[in-house]
């Protein structure tokens, strides 16, 4: 930026070490970010930065609604992941995978496997409705959405450290139900992403693909009293686009940091396929590698309907519109029969998988993450395929804590209570397991050593069985069986050819499973290279 367009924008412009010197010891910090999506990570980074430094901030308290931050390329929640700089952390999710180059773990991983920080997880639609209600200066978040889970108090109130000792979450009681209160704190600063702002401060979003909860974490900011900072890629001159454009008004932002040249999302820079409706995008899409995960794919998108509303998790079954696509599912490659859509906003075009995940390639309209979490609460989708760590005996799911690694919830426990019908995708074992898919078959070349289908589940994502009696019907696909899950238990229906029921499928889970009357073979298609 230049010396004249910096004297533009007048005592609002700074840079990102001038930003975080704003923050004082103690503070509470909220921060928007979707994986590598719409994260402000000049500022995370100069935040640890300052106090690798300094030694202040000291003994903050962040608020992340999503996991920001891939912690690779873009760092995210792992800028700030310092033991001392960081006293709490609230968050919808959390990164946990290893370095694809170093194999390290994330720093904020690490912080809380060695329980140096004060960790909980809060489904990421509660986390987002939170910051409304701290908006409008209310007591607290009132929802069903939680009961029996994680989150609420009696199985542990969202808490994934033994340092994490307050209740951050209530049961109470209105009209005789039980609902979960999800009480309110003042927010002392708010980091947002966006693309321009102007002298003002005035805010659009122009060339990135979702605008998470930017708005709703402003206003919470500033009904506290507190600081707004905006990272941007540019300035614009005041007044040069259309009001409809700036989605974050000026009023609620205090500084602006300039960082040119950041990626928007994991390994995209500059894609307007995110960004809208694009010709031909069935033919630009990436092809899955042959194995379990394309079986699991192909086999969770014959569940989906033209003419309905699927949402999809991230894991396994987000790559069921790539297999779609690479089926020839689509015609003249065209998407108009479906609508496809992720807790993030984003509509029409196809969900990605793996770490683009969030943002759909050829959009066709794009909602704020908080009134997406409003179209989810209220029933709008139909289908919800999602993923799953472990499934146990009782139907409870867990995607949140597992094998070491504590990811959270997500927009998981939201999806799934809302949904009419919810397939869970994922393999029936892991850690080792060698699968051979040829010749219309499965054959098993090395089983794997953790079974995921267990008599209880370390950690309660969601409960199964309270859909059932809300009329939900739920179905589990993995590579080599498919399940329908039924208030007497878990059912047998499909199996892999090639597949030995016994020793391959029901040997492999850890309590009693019932086949159907009438146990039929997946098809062979669904096996090919």
């Amino acid at each position: 930026m230049d010396d004249v367009a910096a004297a533009a924008v007048g005592g609002k412009v700074c840079d990102a070490a001038t930003a975080a010197a704003l923050i004082e010891d103690g503070q509470s910090v909220a921060s928007t970010g979707v994986i590598g999506w719409i994260t402000p990570d000049a500022v995370l980074r100069a935040i640890g930065e300052r106090f690798e430094r300094f030694g202040s901030p000291r003994d903050l308290t962040f608020f992340f609604p999503c996991a920001t931050g891939d912690a690779m390329d873009i760092g995210g929640m792992d800028g700030v992941a310092r033991e001392g700089l960081m006293r709490r952390i609230v968050a919808g999710s959390y990164i946990n995978p290893r370095h694809p180059r170093t194999g390290a773990r994330p720093a904020l991983t690490e912080l809380i496997r060695d329980d140096l920080v004060e960790a909980y997880s809060w489904p990421i639609g509660a986390a987002m409705h939170w910051l409304r209600e701290v908006a409008r200066r209310s007591p607290g978040y009132l929802t069903r959405i939680g009961l029996g889970t994680f989150a609420d108090p009696r199985h542990g109130g969202g808490r994934i450290t033994g340092r994490a000792k307050d209740d951050l979450v209530e049961v109470v009681e209105l009209r005789g139900e039980e609902l979960l209160l999800y009480p309110t704190w003042p927010l002392d600063v708010g980091i947002i992403r966006a693309s321009s702002s102007d002298a003002h401060g005035n805010l659009s979003f122009e060339d990135l693909p979702l605008t998470s909860a930017a708005l709703a974490l402003a206003l919470a900011v500033k009904a506290s009293g507190g600081t707004v900072i905006a990272q941007v890629s540019r300035i614009v001159p005041r007044g040069s686009r259309p009001a409809r454009e700036v989605q974050v008004p000026g009023v609620l932002v205090d500084r602006v940091v300039v960082a040119a040249g950041e990626l928007i999302g994991t390994e995209v820079r500059n894609d307007p396929g995110y960004l809208r409706p694009v010709p031909h995008p069935v033919g630009r899409l990436p092809r899955l590698r042959p194995g379990p995960g394309k079986v699991i794919a192909r086999r969770v998108a014959r569940e989906i309907r033209p003419g309905e509303t699927t949402i999809l998790g991230f894991g396994a079954a987000s790559s069921a519109i790539l297999a779609m696509a690479e089926d020839g599912a689509f015609r003249d490659d065209r998407l108009d029969d479906y609508t496809f859509t992720t807790e993030h906003g984003s509509f029409g075009g196809v969900v990605m998988g793996g770490w683009q995940f969030s943002a759909n390639y050829s959009p066709e309209a794009l909602v704020d993450g908080t009134y997406q979490f409003d179209f989810i609460d209220g029933g709008g989708c139909a289908l919800a395929a999602l993923s799953f760590a472990q499934l146990d005996a009782a139907g409870n799911v867990n995607v949140s804590r597992f094998a070491g690694t504590s990811p959270g919830g997500g927009g998981f426990v939201d999806i799934a209570h809302n949904a009419q019908r919810i397939v869970l995708g994922g393999t029936l074992t892991t850690q080792g397991l060698d699968v051979s898919c040829e010749g219309g078959r499965l054959d098993i070349l090395r089983e794997g050593e953790i079974q995921k289908l267990v008599p209880e589940a370390d950690h309660v994502t969601y409960a199964v069985r309270a859909g059932l009696e809300r009329g939900q019907r739920a179905l589990v696909v993995t590579e080599r069986a498919v399940f329908e899950m039924t208030a007497e238990g878990l059912v047998l229906t499909e199996v892999a050819p090639g597949v030995d029921v016994r020793r391959d499928v029901l040997g492999q889970i850890g309590f009693p499973v019932r086949p159907a009357a009438g146990v039929t073979t997946m098809a062979a298609d669904l096996f090919r290279p």
